[in-house]
């Protein structure tokens, strides 16, 4: 392989490959998308995301006097699995 072959495969092909992943990403139209900044008006309607829907409800409320406990969750910082 020539000195020529060898530069043109490792230098200037990645350098092309380089250069057109850099124009895509910097062109205009990229930069000029609206953005929401600090401050500024929120027009948009509240999105509420959760992995868990079920777990999104609220459980029934624990009468008064009632011997019996709900417990919803075993563990914690002691270990008591």
């Amino acid at each position: 392989m020539s000195l020529v072959e060898t530069v043109l495969v490792f230098v200037v092909i990645p350098g092309a490959i380089y250069g057109l992943v850099a124009l895509l990403t910097l062109r205009e139209r990229a930069s000029k998308t609206p953005r929401y900044r600090p401050g500024q008006d929120w027009d948009y309607p509240p999105v509420w995301w959760t992995a868990n829907p079920a777990g999104t409800q609220q459980p029934a409320p624990v009468q008064e006097g009632s011997a019996q406990h709900a417990r919803t969750a075993w563990g914690g910082a002691r270990g008591s699995w």
